[in-house]
């Protein structure tokens, strides 16, 4: 049997790198998966593919910066699918790299609402809807401010070590819910995103050798350390920030 056979999953940022991949192993193992991102047709094509694999699959595009979007996602979820079991707030932004005192305002706002802001909203309107039966809220992080420190991510840095502490209180509070919240911390993954810090052959070659794996995950690796904590195969985590970071946090060579 199917491991999420039968659950119904919420998962933004979808429309490629690790939601992608994780969107198609959701239903794959499945799940009747509400796929979110901006870009429409990248949906459209992610549930084409669902769906031609044997998955069901909707789609809605927005930005996870607003709340009418995140309250539309789960209404969503519950109209096509009587409820909401697995929630996977991935979405999210590297934005600019510089010196900290380079980095304007606006520019440091839209990295905190799109990375953190965008996960309060998410699980506002997701933990409600799990409160019936119960379910799984996942966050995508970062080992990036919290196990390592890097020069011009300020921003960024500090998103996603936000991340880890709204997982963290949300845990404590709806533990006795049945609902488990987790952060999960990738480490250097092949992505669009990735290219955004760098592409080239010397860049490349130095993310790969920071992690004791000396490469980078593939999206579809990520998506299985996912795919754990939606399911019972997690029942009793909660409250943790993964690590799925090829080693970079402990590599010293």
């Amino acid at each position: 049997m199917s491991v999420l056979q039968n659950k119904v999953a919420i998962v933004t940022g979808a429309s490629s790198g690790i939601g992608r991949a994780t969107a198609k192993l959701f239903a794959q193992e499945g799940a009747k998966v509400i796929v979110a991102a901006r870009r429409q047709h990248e949906l459209d094509t992610l549930i084409e593919e669902i769906q031609q694999a044997g998955g069901e699959a909707k789609a809605l595009a927005g930005d996870v910066k607003s709340e009418v979007y995140a309250k539309r996602l789960v209404e969503l979820a519950i109209k096509e699918y009587n409820g909401l079991d697995i929630a996977f707030n991935n979405a999210g932004i590297l934005g600019v790299s510089d010196s900290t005192p380079n980095i304007s305002l606006s520019a440091w706002n839209e990295i905190i609402e799109t990375n953190l802001t965008s996960a309060f909203l998410g699980a506002k309107y997701q933990l409600p809807a799990m409160l019936k039966s119960g379910g799984s809220l996942i966050f995508t992080s970062s080992f990036v401010g919290n196990t390592v420190g890097l020069p011009q991510m300020a921003a960024y840095s500090a998103s996603k070590a936000g991340v880890v502490g709204l997982a963290k209180a949300l845990a404590s509070e709806y533990g006795a819910n049945a609902i488990r919240v987790n952060a999960l911390l990738p480490g250097g993954t092949d992505t669009p995103m990735a290219k955004e810090f760098g592409d080239s052959p010397e860049m490349i070659e130095f993310v790969n050798n920071i992690h004791a794996l000396k490469r980078r995950a593939l999206p579809e690796e990520i998506a299985q350390s996912a795919l754990y904590l939606a399911s019972d195969a997690s029942s009793f985590t909660t409250g943790t920030a993964m690590l799925v970071d090829g080693g970079v946090s402990i590599s010293k060579t």
